[in-house]
């Protein structure tokens, strides 16, 4: 955990990169933003170049941040191309849940790697829950599992309530898409660390019950 693989140094690159030219340039950032309107004008490069840009340096560094800590722990299990098929999938899959959930508002936009970002920390979690996360103002470690289940119940929370403005059913989206990936191109943790896998699975299935019950 920690370590700079040579793909985790392109895409903080990239993102780095693609984020200081959306801060200089307006049109540039509003061209590539997720943005409902544009999507539903075919523009669909949205889907992954939002995934490239930032509000603002706090947000990007964050975002680096957490890559920084966490993708080297996928690539040791998983290698760098999956590393590459865990990130993007999670980049897309976070933005295909946002655009289902807001695809009736025209308006709606969001930028940011925290589905991809938030896949990469799942998938981590996954393939190494006994891992210890030191959390801001909490004196003690906190198990990776748990972790994972609060952060997802707190997302479904904050979608149902629209609590601040963060994209959280990108971030739900982006975990589940690290789940779902890692366990098709790991699927020996089925054997390995089934308990796991079933308890990671508890906040999708809530959020899919809230869904089909119309409470969300």
């Amino acid at each position: 955990m920690g370590n700079l693989d040579v793909i985790t140094i392109v895409i903080i690159g990239a993102n780095i990169l693609m984020s200081l030219k959306g801060f200089s340039d307006f049109s540039f950032f509003e061209k590539y933003k997720f943005n409902i309107g544009g999507l539903k004008r075919g523009e669909q490069i949205r889907m992954l170049s939002s995934g490239f840009l930032h509000v603002d340096n706090m947000h990007l560094f964050f975002n680096m941040f957490t890559l920084y800590f966490f993708a080297d722990e996928v690539i040791s299990y998983l290698g760098q191309f999956n590393f590459i098929i865990v990130y993007f999938g999670s980049l897309i899959i976070g933005n295909l849940l946002s655009l289902y959930f807001h695809k009736d508002e025209y308006h709606y936009s969001a930028v940011g790697a925290s589905g991809a970002v938030t896949g990469v920390l799942y998938s981590a979690i996954l393939l190494h829950p006994e891992m210890k996360l030191y959390m801001f103002f909490v004196p003690i470690p906190i198990p990776g599992y748990v972790f994972g289940i609060a952060y997802l119940l707190y997302s479904i929370y904050g979608m149902k309530n629209r609590i601040g403005n963060i994209g959280h059913d990108a971030h739900f989206g982006g975990a589940v898409g690290g789940y779902v990936i890692t366990l098709i191109l790991a699927s020996w943790l089925f054997s390995e660390n089934l308990l796991m896998v079933v308890l990671l699975a508890v906040p999708i299935v809530i959020l899919y019950v809230m869904r089909r019950t119309g409470r969300i």
